[in-house]
């Protein structure tokens, strides 16, 4: 990640009262708070960033993609083993391009979310062919890949580049909607708006919009978390319009949990798990063992054939696809 090119602006908001007795401020449009933010949250981050493989100079443009792809919903500790061990059997693009997208099925294991794994696939094949195998540097470039969303075109660009894009992640999301907006949790979904605000809070300079972008994203991954915020550790605790209104319940729709047991995706998860073991096609009948329900099996290894991910063949076998 690039760090900051010029001195960040000194500002003096971070030392305010943090109005302990006060009555909630009138809600606040961004333009009014930026650069208060800015100084306190990049010299936290400088402090207590954590040191990820993908952070290091070493890990280039590929390993900061590499993660991207792997961190999407996805916990720091299930993902650094499995991308130690990407990087390592696939240290370019190209490396992986040539093997079968099956490969990259396997070697993702069980961080879940194993379309991820195609679409990484995907984007190094397209990477090997339309750029000679180097990550493209321009956001348009990056957002032109199969697989690439605007998330992860920002965060490319941003953390492996140092160039100036808005990086909106749940992380971040939250952080926004705390300190800025005054609510407990952003909406659901990204909204307009919440994009809208992240523009606005962009630092000008473009290392310093890098560092910016890496320090709010893991604000929120360390200190404003989704359950039991610790505000005693924030750095920009006296201005968090939510903490000033005296952290007021959410009142927008249900935050939706994530179930897995007895879902689909946990039997899709119990069939990839035997053919990623697997060195020959498997027969329907081992797969059968897997799951007791029959319809719900079925239904399961239905989606997985139709989302390319396993590779059905004559004679009622199955295996990971070749292609």
């Amino acid at each position: 990640m690039t760090a900051p090119t010029k001195p960040l602006p000194r500002t003096g908001g971070a030392g305010r009262n943090s109005g302990a007795g006060r009555t909630a401020p009138e809600p606040r449009t961004a333009p009014e708070v930026p650069h208060a933010l800015h100084e306190p949250v990049i010299d936290w981050f400088d402090d207590h960033a954590r040191d990820l493989p993908w952070r290091r100079p070493e890990a280039g443009p590929w390993g900061v993609m590499v993660s991207e792809f792997m961190l999407q919903q996805t916990p720091v500790n299930r993902v650094l083993p499995v991308y130690e061990q990407w990087l390592a059997r696939w240290p370019r693009p190209a490396d992986l391009a040539k093997e079968a997208s099956g490969e990259a099925v396997r070697a993702w294991g069980r961080l879940g979310y194993p379309r991820r794994a195609l679409r990484l696939h995907g984007a190094a094949a397209a990477i090997t062919e339309r750029h000679g195998g180097d990550v493209p540097t321009e956001h348009a470039q990056l957002l032109a890949l199969p697989g690439i969303g605007e998330y992860t075109a920002a965060a490319v660009a941003s953390f492996a580049y140092g160039q100036r894009h808005a990086v909106l992640d749940t992380n971040v999301r939250r952080v926004f909607a705390r300190a800025v907006t005054g609510v407990q949790y952003p909406p659901n979904a990204t909204t307009a708006a919440e994009r809208k605000l992240a523009r606005a809070l962009l630092p000008e300079d473009q290392g310093v919009a890098a560092r910016w972008a890496a320090a709010s994203m893991e604000l929120g991954a360390l200190v404003c978390t989704a359950k039991n915020e610790s505000c005693v550790r924030c750095p920009i605790a006296a201005l968090c319009a939510w903490r000033l209104a005296g952290k007021p319940e959410h009142e927008g729709p249900a935050r939706r949990g994530q179930t897995y047991a007895g879902t689909d995706r946990q039997v899709r998860g119990k069939l990839l798990a035997v053919l990623r073991d697997a060195v020959t096609p498997v027969p329907q009948a081992v797969l059968d063992r897997v799951w007791h329900e029959p319809v719900q099996r079925a239904r399961a290894l239905d989606g997985l054939v139709s989302d390319g991910l396993v590779e059905p063949l004559p004679g009622g076998l199955y295996r990971l696809p070749q292609t």
